[in-house]
C-alpha cells in the first residue's frame, strides 16, 4: 500500500495511539471497526537481531496486524506496514529479518501493553482467566500466559522471614476412584489434598502449597529453603496431625509445636456427639428421634455455656436429668467439654496477660479429674489425646498462637476454586491460590517501596 509512495504521518493521531516506535498514517472505518495504519518510526528497528548491525538494504514489505488495547468503547484494528531488511554483515548467519520494536516484539501477535494489562486485569480485577480472556477478546491460553508472566516474578521472590509457621490441609477436588487391575479393588486415583504453609503471625500470606499430606513432601519443601529462613521459625501451629508433627520434628527440630485451639474444641464436640449417639442406641435401642430430649437439645449441647440463656440451659439440663443414666452420661460428657473450654480460654489475647502455671495446672486437674471419674470410653480417649499432645496444648495456652489464618486462607482457596469452576492442573491451581493469599504482603511491600529514603 505504501511502497514507493510518500507517507504523510499524523502527529496528533500518533500521540493518541501512544505506541513508541510507530507512527500513524491513517485511520479509516472498515465495517464498523477503526483500522489504524501505522509505519515504523524507530531507526533501531533496522538493526539485525543477531549481530546488531543497522541494515540499509530493503528486501521487501510486510504487513502484520498485532492486537492492541481498545480505544474507547470500540476496538481498533492495528495494521503495521513494515520492511523486511537484508543483513549484509558477512559474519552474521541471518540473511534477512523483519522490523520489530520493544512495544511489539518479533513474532508477537499482541502489543506489550495489551499483554501487560490483560495479565494485570486477571490478577487484580477479574474473577478467573476466562473472564479476562473474554474482556480482551483473547484465547484462554493467551490470556493465561499473560497472567503467568505478570505474577511469575512476584511469586518467585524470596520468602519473607517467618517466626510462626502455620500448616493446614485443603481438599484439591473430589476424590476419584479407579479399579486396580491386579486386585480388582477400588483405590484412590491420586492424592486430592494440598498442604498449605502460611505465615501465621505476619503478613507473608500463603508461602507454598505442597501436594499431599505426607511428612516426606513437607520435609522436602522445608529443607529446600535457606538455613537462615528455617532457623527463624520458632513456633509451628497445626491441628492434631501425626504426619505434620513428624515432618516438623524432622525438618525443624528447634521449633515448638502449637496445637490449634479450634480443633481441640471441635474434638471435644465430636466426643460429645459420639456419647449422645451411643447413649441413645444403648438406652433406647434405636437412633435418636425428634421427641427424644438428647436429640432436641443437640444444638444446646454443642453451644458454649456462656452463650446459652439461663432458661435454655435449665431446660436442657432438667430434661436430660429426667432420662436417668442416658441423660447423665450425656451431661457428663457436656461437663468435660466445658472444662476443656475453660482450660483453653486461658490462652492470651490482645490486651490480656499470659496465664500463670498454677492456673493452667488447676484447670487441667479439674478436666482430668472429671474425665477420670466416669467410665465413658469416648471421654477417656479425649483425655488421652490431650495428655499425648500436652506440650503443644500448653504452648497454645502460653503463646496465644493459633492456626486461624490458615483457615482463612483455606476459605480464599475454596473461593478461587469456585470462580474457576474447578482446576484440572495443580500448578495453575496453586499459582492462582497463592496470588490471592499474598495480597496483604504485596500491599505491605508496595508501601515500603513508596516510602522515600532518608538522606
Amino acid at each position: 500500500m505504501f511502497q514507493g509512495t510518500r507517507v504523510f504521518v499524523s502527529r496528533e493521531a500518533t500521540a493518541l495511539l501512544g505506541i513508541e516506535g510507530l507512527a500513524v498514517v491513517s485511520v479509516v472505518d472498515v465495517d464498523g471497526v477503526r483500522q489504524v495504519d501505522v509505519v515504523t518510526d524507530d531507526p533501531t528497528a533496522a538493526a539485525c537481531p543477531d549481530c546488531g548491525v543497522i541494515s540499509e538494504a530493503v528486501k521487501g514489505q510486510v504487513v502484520s496486524s498485532p492486537r492492541d488495547l481498545p480505544y474507547g468503547p470500540a476496538s481498533i484494528r492495528l495494521v503495521w506496514h513494515k520492511r523486511r531488511w537484508r543483513c549484509r554483515e558477512p559474519l552474521c548467519e541471518r540473511s534477512s529479518f523483519t522490523e520489530s520494536i520493544p512495544a511489539i516484539p518479533a513474532r508477537s501477535r499482541l502489543t506489550s501493553r495489551l499483554r501487560a494489562e490483560c495479565g494485570e486485569g486477571i490478577a487484580e480485577r477479574f474473577t478467573c482467566v476466562a473472564a479476562g480472556a473474554v474482556h480482551y477478546g483473547l484465547s484462554w491460553r493467551t490470556a493465561h500466559a499473560a497472567y503467568v508472566r505478570h505474577v511469575a516474578a512476584t511469586l518467585a521472590a524470596p520468602l519473607p522471614p517467618v517466626t510462626v509457621l502455620g500448616i493446614d490441609e485443603i481438599r484439591r477436588g473430589k476424590i476419584r476412584w479407579v479399579k486396580d487391575p491386579d486386585t480388582g479393588r477400588w483405590v484412590k486415583a491420586t492424592d486430592r489434598w494440598l498442604t498449605g504453609l502460611i505465615d501465621a503471625a505476619g503478613d507473608g500470606g500463603l508461602l507454598a502449597h505442597v501436594e499431599g499430606r505426607a511428612a516426606p513432601a513437607i520435609v522436602e519443601w522445608v529443607e529446600a529453603q535457606s538455613d537462615s529462613w528455617r532457623t527463624g521459625i520458632r513456633y509451628v501451629c497445626m491441628d492434631l496431625s501425626a504426619s505434620y508433627a513428624k515432618a516438623i520434628r524432622l525438618a525443624l527440630p528447634g521449633a515448638v509445636l502449637v496445637a490449634d485451639r479450634f480443633h481441640l474444641v471441635r474434638l471435644a464436640n465430636d466426643m460429645l456427639t459420639q456419647v449422645r449417639q451411643q447413649a441413645t442406641r444403648t438406652g433406647r435401642g434405636r437412633r435418636g428421634r425428634r421427641r427424644d430430649p438428647e436429640w432436641a437439645n443437640r444444638r444446646r449441647l454443642l453451644t458454649a455455656h456462656e452463650r446459652l440463656t439461663e432458661t435454655g440451659f435449665a431446660t436442657m439440663w432438667n430434661s436430660l436429668m429426667d432420662q436417668g443414666d442416658l441423660g447423665v452420661d450425656v451431661l457428663y460428657a457436656y461437663t468435660v467439654k466445658e472444662l476443656l473450654r475453660d482450660l483453653l480460654a486461658l490462652a492470651p489475647t490482645p490486651g490480656t496477660s499470659v496465664p500463670n502455671h498454677s492456673e493452667i495446672s488447676h484447670r487441667l486437674w479439674k478436666f482430668n479429674s472429671q474425665a477420670a471419674a466416669c467410665d465413658i470410653p469416648a471421654v477417656h480417649r479425649l483425655a488421652a489425646t490431650i495428655q499425648n499432645w500436652w506440650p503443644a496444648v500448653e504452648a497454645a495456652l502460653t503463646t496465644g498462637y493459633s492456626n486461624a489464618r490458615s483457615e482463612g486462607y483455606n476459605r480464599l482457596a475454596k473461593h478461587q476454586g469456585r470462580n474457576a469452576f474447578g482446576f484440572r492442573n495443580t500448578t495453575n491451581q496453586t499459582r492462582r491460590i497463592r496470588w490471592a493469599c499474598t495480597r496483604q504482603h504485596r500491599r505491605a511491600a508496595a508501601n515500603i517501596s513508596e516510602v522515600p529514603a532518608q538522606v
